[in-house]
C-alpha cells in the first residue's frame, strides 16, 4: 500500500511513452504569463546552473543563490571522467534500454525504474545541447565524437573531455546562465549561503540566506523553491568532495518537513589516491576513466616489500580480473571497491602505510605507446605525480576507495517535487535515479537531465494554478520567524567558547562514520555509531571554539553551521543503515552477503524506499515507504562474473 505521503506521480502506461505522455498531461504556463511567476534556485553546479538558464530562457524571473564567489566554481567542476549518453556511436549494442538496465543493475533494484528510464532518454540530447554550446568533448581522428567506457556496462557510452569533464559541462552551463543575468532574467546572489527554508501554509515559499562577506541575514520569496545544491559525503570529514560541500539546505528542509530518502546510500569510489598520514582533511579522485587501461593489481604474497618492478607477473594478483572476468576492472565502484578493501585487509596492501592497491599502466603502454597513454590520461597523470611526487608513467599508481557521492537524499516525486509542495530538489541533493550504487559518469548525466529538460518542463503543473498570486512577501511574520531562528542559531555557535575547533568535531564525527557506517557495516558497529553521536553532538554544542564574529566573513563561523547539521545528519544515516537488514549496492551490511561475499539483498522485505520524516529534536524520525515495482527490468542477483 503506497504511503500518502510518497504519492510519486509516476504516469501509467509503457516504460518508454510515460516521459512523453506525462509531459503532454502537466498544466502549462503560457510565454506571457511566466514572467509573473518568481523562482528561488539554491546552487550553481550543473544542476542549478542549468535550470536558472533555463527557467530564465523560458521567461520566469529566477533568484540563483550560491555561497561560491563565482558559478564556475561550483563542485560539479570536480567530475573528470565524462558523461554516459546513449548514443551507439560505437554501434556495440548501445541503446536507451540497455543504459536504463546498465543503470537500474549498478544501483543493484533499488532505484524508480520510471525515473531511470526518463533519465536514459533524456541522455541523448543532453549530449546535443552540450557540442551545441561548444563544450570541447573528445573526437577521433575523423572528427566525430569520442566514447569510452565506464564501470558496470560492456559498451563505451562515456563522453568525455580529456580529465576535466565537469569543468568543461559547467562552463557551458554557466555561460548560459550568465546570458540570463545579463538579460536580467536571473538575478544572482553570489557568497550568499541558504541556512532555512521557509514554508508557509505548508507550501515553501522561500528561503533564509546570510550573506557570508557582511554577515546580513535576509530573506528570497518565490513561487516555488529549487534545491541543487549536491551532496552529503563530507559527512565523514575525508572524501573526495569539495571542502565547503555540506548538507545545510537539504537539511533544513528536511526539518521542514521535507522527507529525506535512503540516507545510508553513499558511494565509496575505488579509484582515489590513499591518505598519506592520520592529519589529512582532503582526498583526491582518480578518474574512473583510467580503469580503462590501467590494469588493478595486488602483491599475491601478503606483506610483499618489493617495489612493484620487482615482482614478477606470476606474483601478482590481478584480483578484479580474477574474480570478475566479464567484466574486469570496470566493474560497478561498489563492487571494485570492497574487492580493494578485501585485499588490504588481507596484508596485501602497497605504498607506505600499506593502505592501497597498484594501478599500473606498463601494459597499455608498452601496447600502444606512450603517446597514446598521454592523449587519453595526461592530466591525471600530471595531478598524480603533484600531488604524490611519483611518475605513473613509470611506477604504478596507488589507489584506494575513498567516499565520493551519495545516493541518498530529499525524496522527490515524478516532476521532482518534495513532500513540501512548492519544493524541487535536482541532482545529486535527491535520491531518484542512482539506487544503491551509481554507475561511473551518471551524475553528470543526471544534474543536467534534471535541469535543462526535466524541471523545466514540470514545474508548470505546479505554478499554472498558482496563477494571479503574488508570493509570500519577505516582511511577513513567517519569514520573520524563520530568520530569527537563523539569527540564534549563529549567536548560539559564537557564543559556546569552547576549547576544541569545528574541525576537531568534524574529524571525530568523520571516524565515526567511516569505521562504523562506511564500506561495511554492521548491527554492532551502528548501534555503536548511534551511541557515539549524540554525545559528540553534544560535546561541540557545549565545547566549540568559533573565533571571529558574525558580522564580516568568518570561515569558522561557516564551517560550524554546517557541521553541526552533519552531527543531526549522521545519526539519521545510521538508523537507516541500521534498520535496512540487508545488502545492497554501496549499503554492505557484513550479516547480509553472499558465499563469496557480495551484497545479498532482501527483496522481499526491502524493495522500497526508505523516506525518514523528521519528528522532532527529541523524538525518533519516523519512516514512510515507497514499494518499488520492477516491470522493466526483473529483479535479479547482480553479477558482473
Amino acid at each position: 500500500m503506497t504511503d500518502p505521503l510518497l504519492e510519486a506521480k509516476i504516469p501509467p502506461g509503457p516504460i518508454a511513452g510515460k516521459w512523453d505522455e506525462h509531459k503532454f498531461a502537466v498544466k502549462l504556463v503560457n510565454p506571457a504569463n511566466r514572467r509573473k511567476f518568481k523562482i528561488v534556485v539554491v546552487g550553481s553546479g550543473l544542476a542549478g546552473a542549468s535550470a536558472a538558464a533555463t527557467l530564465g530562457e523560458l521567461g520566469y524571473e529566477v533568484t540563483m543563490i550560491t555561497f561560491h564567489d563565482s558559478p564556475r566554481r561550483a563542485h560539479s567542476i570536480a567530475a573528470q571522467g565524462g558523461i554516459n549518453a546513449a548514443k551507439n556511436y560505437r554501434n556495440d549494442g548501445d541503446s536507451i534500454y540497455r543504459l536504463f538496465y546498465d543503470t537500474v543493475k549498478g544501483g543493484d533494484y533499488r532505484s524508480r525504474e520510471a525515473n531511470v528510464y526518463r533519465l536514459a532518454q533524456l541522455s541523448v540530447n543532453i549530449i546535443d545541447q552540450c557540442v551545441a554550446q561548444g563544450v570541447p568533448f573528445a573526437r577521433e581522428y575523423g572528427g566525430l565524437l569520442d566514447n569510452r567506457s565506464f564501470g558496470g556496462a560492456q559498451v563505451s557510452r562515456t563522453f568525455y573531455a580529456r580529465g576535466q569533464t565537469g569543468q568543461q559541462l559547467l562552463l557551458g552551463a554557466y555561460q548560459a546562465l550568465m546570458r540570463q543575468v545579463h538579460l536580467g532574467n536571473v538575478r544572482l546572489y553570489p557568497r550568499t549561503e541558504m541556512l532555512d527554508l521557509v514554508v508557509h501554509e505548508g507550501r515553501a515559499v522561500g528561503v533564509v540566506t546570510r550573506d557570508l562577506i557582511t554577515g546580513d541575514v535576509t530573506s528570497h520569496a518565490g513561487h516555488a523553491v529549487v534545491l541543487a545544491t549536491g551532496g552529503y559525503g563530507n559527512v565523514f570529514y575525508l572524501s573526495t568532495n569539495a571542502k565547503n560541500s555540506n548538507v545545510t539546505a537539504i537539511w533544513r528542509a528536511h526539518r521542514r518537513g521535507a522527507l529525506m530518502a535512503n540516507p545510508c546510500y553513499t558511494q565509496i569510489h575505488p579509484t582515489c589516491i590513499p591518505a598519506s598520514d592520520d592529519f589529512q582533511s582532503k582526498l583526491t579522485l582518480m578518474s574512473e576513466s583510467l580503469r580503462n587501461d590501467g590494469r588493478i593489481w595486488v602483491p599475491q604474497r601478503p606483506g610483499d616489500e618489493r617495489p612493484a618492478d620487482q615482482i614478477p607477473e606470476n606474483d601478482r594478483d590481478y584480483f578484479l580480473e580474477r574474480r570478475y572476468p566479464a567484466f574486469g576492472n570496470l566493474v560497478p565502484r561498489d563492487v571494485a571497491s570492497r574487492a580493494a578493501k578485501r585485499e588490504v585487509d588481507a596484508e596485501h596492501g602497497v605504498g607506505p602505510l600499506r593502505n592501497g592497491v597498484y594501478l599500473d599502466f606498463s601494459e597499455p603502454i608498452s601496447r600502444l605507446g606512450r603517446d597514446v597513454i598521454e592523449e587519453r590520461y595526461g592530466n591525471l597523470f600530471q595531478m598524480y605525480e603533484r600531488i604524490t611526487g611519483e611518475d605513473p608513467y613509470v611506477v604504478p599508481m596507488r589507489i584506494y576507495p575513498a567516499v565520493h557521492y551519495t545516493m541518498g537524499g530529499l525524496w522527490v516525486d515524478y516532476n521532482l517535487m518534495s513532500t513540501i509542495p512548492g519544493l524541487y530538489v535536482l541532482g545529486e541533493a535527491n535520491f531518484s535515479d542512482h539506487g544503491a550504487n551509481r554507475l561511473g559518469a551518471s551524475a553528470l548525466m543526471q544534474g543536467l537531465a534534471d535541469g535543462y529538460y526535466v524541471l523545466p518542463a514540470t514545474i508548470s503543473d505546479y505554478l499554472a494554478p498558482l496563477l494571479g498570486t503574488d508570493p509570500c512577501p519577505t516582511d511577513h511574520q513567517v519569514f520573520a520567524d524563520a530568520e530569527a531562528e537563523v539569527g540564534e542559531r549563529v549567536r548560539a555557535l559564537l557564543s559556546a567558547k569552547g576549547t576544541h575547533s569545528v574541525d576537531h568535531f568534524h574529524r571525530e564525527l568523520g571516524k565515526i562514520l567511516w569505521e562504523d557506517c562506511g564500506m561495511e557495516r554492521s548491527e554492532a558497529s551502528l548501534e555503536k555509531a548511534l551511541a557515539e553521536i549524540p554525545a559528540l553532538r553534544e560535546e561541540f554544542h557545549k565545547n566549540v571554539r568559533v573565533l571571529g564574529d558574525g558580522e564580516s566573513l568568518n570561515q569558522s563561523l561557516e564551517k560550524a553551521g554546517r557541521v553541526a547539521d552533519f552531527l543531526e545528519f549522521g545519526e539519521l544515516m545510521c538508523r537507516d543503515a541500521l534498520h535496512r537488514e540487508e545488502s545492497c549496492g554501496g549499503h554492505f551490511r557484513v550479516e547480509h552477503q553472499t558465499e563469496d561475499g557480495e551484497a545479498l539483498r532482501d527483496d522481499e522485505h526491502f524493495a522500497y524506499v526508505a523516506a525518514w520524516e523528521y519528528t522532532g529534536d527529541d523524538a525518533n524520525p519516523r519512516l514512510h515507504q515507497e514499494p518499488l515495482e520492477f516491470e522493466a527490468a526483473h529483479l535479479a542477483q547482480r553479477s558482473y562474473k
